[in-house]
């Protein structure tokens, strides 16, 4: 079943998590061939890797307003471990200062409006959370 959006739970749960510092957000994307806007809507038809585009010009204001940062976005070229019918075409990591960082960008009523794009875009996606592991460094 294809997953697009964050669930109430999931941010509920993240916002639960009791350790702090900086959080990055791992997105695997696989994008429609045609993005499906909702009926009524005035944007042109285009692509789903095209309408993320769109998303990804008006989220990245709303990712530096609250202290976050791209760190990397690539094309997936090949996966090497993991099920034959699940397939990406893109992963992006974004880094934000916080998880309520990026739990006020993502009920920010303006970001919530941009994220149109991002549903017309996706076919299926992953959004995980992560903190980094230094080597030689106890864990938190």
């Amino acid at each position: 079943m294809p997953s697009i959006n964050p669930e109430k739970e999931a941010l509920k749960a993240l916002d639960e998590i009791t350790d702090d510092g900086p959080v990055i957000m791992l997105n695997m994307l696989r994008f429609r061939d045609h993005a499906r806007y909702p009926k009524g809507s005035d944007y042109p038809p285009c692509s789903g890797r095209e309408a993320y585009r769109r998303y990804g010009v008006e989220a990245i204001r709303h990712v530096h307003a609250v202290g976050g940062k791209n760190l990397w976005w690539g094309a997936v070229q090949l996966a090497l471990v993991g099920p034959e019918d699940e397939e990406w075409d893109e992963v992006l990591l974004v880094q934000y200062p916080s998880r309520a960082a990026f739990l006020r960008m993502a009920s920010d009523p303006d970001y919530l409006a941009c994220s149109v794009h991002r549903t017309a875009a996706l076919s299926d996606s992953r959004l995980i959370a992560m903190r980094e592991i230094v080597i030689g460094r106890p864990s938190r």
